[in-house]
């Protein structure tokens, strides 16, 4: 049951994260980037909670 329960923060902290990068006043290059920054951790984040690192 904690291991659900830390997929499902993690998963919220990236979607919380994601949404505030779009609040931010970026260019719309700039904005990508930080994006797929945080996509990666929160994919790589994930993957460790699945024991797959």
């Amino acid at each position: 049951m904690g291991l659900l329960i830390s997929i499902l923060i993690t998963f919220l902290v990236i979607v919380l994260v994601l949404y505030l990068v779009q609040r931010l006043p970026l260019d719309g290059r700039a904005k990508q980037i930080v994006q797929a920054i945080v996509l990666v951790i929160g994919i790589i984040s994930l993957l460790k909670y699945l024991a797959v690192f």
